[in-house]
């Protein structure tokens, strides 16, 4: 607990524990959909550099599902997820960018694991970068293609998947994200370790209008 408090990363209890009207909550009752953040910023196997850029200096965080559309006309669906840091490290290469010329014939560049998942940042440096991609106009016509740096293993639970359950799994796989779908395997939340700290999980809890009548009824 120690080494997340100086990574700044929210401690987990190994049990959650939240009180109703002073009785513990039985989290059984309840599913991921109920704690959740519905609004998610997902990205496309290939992507817009511009829409990384706004991305990456507008919000702060640490990973993003990615969805794609398996055959014209199909649903976009769930493929994996992206970090920050292999966004950043990515966008640090400009020979990846590519043309959405379909009739192309050039070969790009990828990097290799050790290229995306390198730690170290100069913060100052990607800043720099980031917002002269964003001013210079030769940029907003280039793409990435995130096919070779997603993770295809990510963990995904279902919007009706027990709250229980849910936190079980995200503390003990040690995730920092857990991304949430419908049956379609469409992306219809996500959830962080701090939506899962016992005040927050009061939060979203309580602020239920149904809270008694759920309660109730499962």
């Amino acid at each position: 607990s120690s080494l997340l408090k100086q990574k700044h990363i929210p401690f987990l209890e190994p049990e959650p524990y939240v009180l109703y009207q002073k009785k513990p909550l039985n989290l059984e009752l309840f599913t991921a959909k109920d704690i959740m953040e519905p609004q998610v910023k997902v990205l496309h196997l290939k992507e817009k550099v511009s829409i990384l850029v706004d991305l990456l200096l507008e919000t702060s965080h640490g990973g993003f599902p990615v969805i794609y559309q398996p055959v014209q006309g199909h649903d976009e669906v769930f493929i994996g997820s992206i970090t920050r840091l292999e966004l950043c490290r990515i966008l640090e290469n400009e020979k990846v960018f590519e043309t959405q010329n379909k009739e192309s014939c050039q070969q790009y560049a990828q990097l290799n694991y050790h290229e995306v998942s390198f730690k170290f940042q100069n913060l100052t440096k990607i800043n720099l970068l980031l917002n002269m991609y964003r001013t210079d106009q030769q940029y907003k016509d280039y793409y990435v293609n995130l096919k070779p740096y997603i993770n295809q293993s990510a963990m995904t639970v279902h919007a009706n998947f027990s709250l229980q359950r849910t936190y079980k799994i995200f503390r003990t796989l040690g995730l920092r994200h857990l991304t949430v779908v419908d049956l379609r395997n469409r992306v219809v939340g996500i959830i962080t370790r701090k939506d899962l700290m016992a005040f927050r999980l009061e939060e979203k809890l309580f602020e239920s209008k149904n809270l008694e009548t759920d309660i109730h009824k499962r």
